[in-house]
């Protein structure tokens, strides 16, 4: 009994890992059988002027890269709740592109497959944030990397979206304007 119980841990953060992505398969397998329209009414409303400004400070470097403040950033993305907004848009984005492959199936696999390592850096970096943000109420420290972290996750929603607007505007230009006008 004394010998496993150095793998008790560790075989709890497996079932743990295991659980999580369950409950990611099995949510976007939901999110693939949901009609367009549910996906569309699904969306939640960002500032996206306020995204593309952080996500091009960080794609698109110039002169002076460290003029955008922090708390500027946090202020244009709509802060936490902003980022899981981002976060929970980046799923039904997804199953947009996925749905999309009906009618142009070689260019929708390869989007979504951009897409959905655009959704996983979006994910890597709100979790961190997320992380950061329960840390601090123990230590009372400002996170140093919180505005990477916040770069990458706009950047990723960005490209995300981007890439998905550009799939239906060759893809099916009569549902283009509908998803550019939500999104």
């Amino acid at each position: 009994m004394r010998d496993s119980l150095p793998y008790l841990p560790l075989c709890l953060i497996v079932a743990l890992l295991f659980a999580a992505a369950l409950r990611s398969y099995s949510s976007s397998l939901k999110l693939t059988k949901v009609d367009w329209k549910d996906l569309i009414s699904r969306l939640q409303q960002l500032d996206e002027d306020g995204i593309a400004t952080v996500a091009r400070d960080y794609l698109e470097p110039h002169a002076r890269q460290i003029e955008m403040e922090p708390d500027k950033m946090w202020e244009l993305v709509g802060g936490y709740e902003g980022l899981n907004r981002m976060r929970e848009n980046a799923n039904i984005m997804l199953a947009l592109a996925v749905y999309a492959q009906r009618w142009n199936f070689d260019e929708g696999v390869i989007v979504s497959e951009r897409m959905r390592r655009d959704g996983l850096a979006l994910r890597r970096s709100v979790r961190r944030v997320e992380v950061r943000r329960v840390l601090r109420k123990f230590t009372r420290r400002f996170g140093l990397r919180e505005p990477f972290d916040v770069h990458e996750a706009a950047a990723s929603y960005h490209l995300m979206r981007q890439r998905l607007l550009a799939l239906y505007e060759t893809s099916h230009a009569g549902l283009y304007p509908a998803l550019a006008a939500t999104l």
